[in-house]
C-alpha cells in the first residue's frame, strides 16, 4: 500500500513537472519587433491668440462694411476652413444659401438669424456670445448684427454665397461714375 502511495506521488510529481515544462514551452515567445515605420507627418497646428487675428476686407460676395479673418484653410478651395467675420451694428446679409453646410459660433455681440427666402425680422432668433447655429447646405437664411458682432464660420469649401434675390448680390451691383 505504501508502495502504491509512493508510486502515485512519483507519477503526480512527474506529471506536474511535465505540465510545467509543457506550459513553459507553450508560453509564446516575444514577437519580433516590428520593422521601423516611417513617422506620420503631423498636421499643421494653428494657434491664433485674439490679438493676433488679422482682419481684412470682406470678400465681394458679402455686403460692404464687414471685415473677415481667415484662421485656417482657404474658403475658396476644397477642404476645411475656419474664418471670422466682424460685423458692425445693423449689418445684414439678405436671404442666401451655401452649397455646403455652414457652422456658425458667435464670439461676441449678438447675431439675429432667420430662415427662409424673405427677410422677416419677427421670425429672427437672437444668438449671443457662445451661441451656435448650423445652416444646412442649400437652406435659405439671413442674418443681422445687433451691436458689433464677431462670429466664427467653419465649413468645407469651396464656400459660396448664393443670394435668393439676385438684386441683393453685391457682386452684381454696379456703380456708375458721375459724368
Amino acid at each position: 500500500m505504501q508502495r502504491m502511495k509512493t508510486f502515485a506521488v512519483a507519477v503526480g510529481v512527474m506529471l506536474l513537472a511535465g505540465y510545467g515544462a509543457s506550459a513553459q514551452q507553450a508560453t509564446p515567445q516575444k514577437p519580433p519587433a516590428p520593422a521601423a515605420k516611417k513617422p506620420i507627418a503631423a498636421a499643421r497646428h494653428v494657434i491664433v491668440a485674439p490679438d493676433e487675428v488679422k482682419w481684412g476686407p470682406a470678400p465681394p460676395s458679402l455686403p460692404a462694411g464687414s471685415e473677415v479673418a481667415v484662421l485656417e484653410g482657404d474658403p475658396g478651395k476644397a477642404g476645411m476652413f475656419t474664418l471670422r467675420i466682424k460685423m458692425p451694428n445693423g449689418y445684414t446679409v439678405p436671404p442666401h444659401s451655401h452649397p455646403t453646410d455652414e457652422h456658425v459660433t458667435i464670439i461676441s455681440g449678438s447675431l439675429m438669424v432667420g430662415m427662409g427666402s424673405k427677410l422677416d425680422e419677427s421670425a429672427m432668433k437672437s444668438l449671443g456670445a457662445g451661441g451656435y447655429a448650423t445652416m444646412p447646405a442649400r437652406s435659405n437664411h439671413y442674418v443681422r448684427a445687433k451691436g458689433e458682432t464677431i462670429l466664427q464660420v467653419n465649413g468645407t469649401g469651396p464656400f459660396e454665397v448664393n443670394y435668393v434675390d439676385p438684386k441683393d448680390d453685391p457682386r452684381k451691383k454696379t456703380t456708375t461714375a458721375s459724368k
